[in-house]
């Protein structure tokens, strides 16, 4: 329990039903599903088209979602991949004859993906849901067409994305009214987005991926110079996957297969289960988990693609052998600098968490990658599309290049923990490249060290990356000083990292425990 003396704000206990996502409106929204009787996908579902609104910086319509469901609780985790591919003429050679070497960060047609969030969305209400899609978006439609107040952090980070921004006149004139970034506590609306919707709850997956807004796109990108067709977008279709798990703290952690990164997670995972993290220190602890993180992102870079062009050995990354192998590379005392050769060779997003009052739990995420991802926007439809091309190589050979209908190594992953055959709790962690990271951080903090979910996700975080260790600014001083003692080269971030979202199944008191991210503008919800 947190010292009620402090700053900061407690669990959510709730009898029947909860949703944790990262803005008020959109858990308001999912609580009203709830409360009519709808499902948790119906939920994540409605919650995640207002977030799409609400948290235009964050996540879209012109992004990718993948989602991990608990049926009635069970342990029988089903997996959606809704992520997108490249188009069907993105051949190497093309960009190689072009002189490309790298895709850009925003306004680069080129790392645009055929968007998967609306075909998963589709796909998971025709077997989990239980309300149209139409009916599902009137609230997003709603707050699209009359307006919401922009919160916060959204208003913190949108003010950062003014320049990339404006180089997109589509994107310049829905948002940045007056050339400038709404200000915190005013209203912006998105009347082209609410119209699209408005198709979309009309014409269901094939208002997006067919007809007037999929021609409005193609011919907003090809202008561009992108290389997207019409066959491209009628063509995309999610995948229902096998999920993969390892075990952590006498729990079995799911997460979804290659493309995504949650083999990374569990690599990350399989280490700390073999140490003893609740009795180090606080300055040991983001050692260890920094270290881990090096050594499992090393691998995630190294093997992680689309597991339909590429053979990824998930297997024997998280075999123990290669685990163990890993974890005898870690020194308690010093900061690695990892090189490729050390190692063995083998031939700006949301989420939320749900659980119904039948015990059917999701773990759901949306993102367009980079804040306001590609930075550009279908020019009549108001969809602004995601950068996660950008995760591609341009290099030969690279698991990763790019490659036509290659799906792109992906950042985003849900999480599902489980135990003894039931579901125990949908939880997630945003922030990009961090994500394994956070949960490895999230379930280390809720299962070793006795947290409730929200003070799991309020614990300081840390991040290993790019030769650096990013930390927030809430870690205690003697922790920095010992950490720079082993050799770590500090960043003190101006923001915080990431955010997180969990609703832990308690069945011994019947009761279901709900944790919101303070980072984020959000809060969990139940009845």
């Amino acid at each position: 329990m947190r010292d009620l003396h402090l700053p900061g704000r407690s669990p959510v206990y709730a009898p029947n039903a909860a949703i944790a996502t990262s803005h008020p409106l959109a858990s308001q929204v999912g609580l009203d599903v709830l409360k009519s009787g709808g499902t948790a996908v119906d939920a994540a579902v409605a919650a995640c088209a207002v977030l799409c609104v609400v948290e235009p910086h964050m996540t879209g319509i012109g992004g990718d979602c993948f989602a991990l469901v608990a049926p009635k609780g069970s342990g029988d985790i089903v997996a959606m991949n809704g992520s997108g591919r490249a188009p069907g003429k993105a051949e190497l050679s093309w960009f190689q004859e072009k002189g490309i070497t790298e895709l850009g960060a925003s306004n680069d047609p080129h790392t645009v993906t055929v968007p998967g969030a609306i075909g998963a969305w589709t796909a998971l209400l025709e077997r989990f849901g239980s309300k149209s899609l139409g009916e599902l978006l009137q609230p997003a439609i709603k707050y699209a067409e009359e307006g919401y107040p922009v919160s916060s952090r959204v208003g913190s980070d949108w003010a950062d994305a003014v320049e990339k921004l404006s180089k997109n006149p589509a994107a310049k004139a829905a948002m940045l009214p007056n050339g400038k970034a709404p200000a915190i506590g005013t209203r912006h609306s998105q009347p082209k987005l609410a119209a699209t919707f408005k198709i979309l709850a009309e014409k269901g997956r094939d208002g997006f991926y067919t007809g007037a807004v999929a021609e409005d796109m193609v011919a907003s990108l090809n202008k561009l110079g992108g290389l997207h067709s019409l066959e491209d977008f009628a063509n995309a279709a999610p995948e229902w996957v096998e999920p993969i798990t390892a075990k952590f703290a006498g729990h079995d952690v799911f997460e979804c297969p290659p493309n995504g990164q949650g083999v990374c997670a569990l690599m990350i995972l399989s280490i700390l289960d073999r140490h003893d993290v609740a009795s180090l220190s606080q300055a040991d602890r983001v050692h260890l988990i920094a270290e881990a993180t090096k050594l499992a992102y090393a691998q995630r870079d190294r093997y992680v693609a689309d597991p339909r062009q590429v053979d990824v050995p998930v297997d024997w990354l998280l075999s123990d052998a290669h685990i163990s192998a890993l974890d005898a590379m870690i020194d308690p005392n010093k900061a690695g600098a990892f090189e490729p050769s050390d190692f063995p060779v083998h031939k700006d997003t949301i989420y939320l968490s749900c659980v119904d009052k039948d015990g059917t739990a999701i773990s759901f995420i949306n993102s367009i990658f980079s804040d306001f991802g590609s930075c550009i926007m279908s020019e009549n439809t108001g969809v602004m599309l995601h950068n996660r091309g950008k995760s591609f190589h341009l290099v030969e050979g690279h698991p990763n290049a790019i490659a036509p209908n290659k799906r792109p190594m992906h950042t985003i992953i849900p999480g599902m923990l489980v135990k003894d055959g039931r579901a125990v709790a949908p939880f997630g962690v945003m922030g990009g490249q961090y994500q394994s990271t956070g949960h490895a951080t999230f379930l280390s903090n809720l299962l070793m060290r006795g947290m409730d979910p929200q003070e799991a996700l309020d614990d300081s975080r840390s991040f290993a990356t790019e030769g650096t260790l990013q930390v927030e600014s809430t870690f205690a001083p003697e922790t920095y000083a010992a950490l720079e003692k082993k050799g770590h080269s500090l960043t003190r971030m101006p923001k915080p990292i990431g955010g997180g979202q969990a609703v832990l199944i308690d069945e011994k008191n019947g009761v279901l425990v709900a944790g919101s991210d303070p980072r984020k503008d959000g809060c969990a919800l139940g009845y």
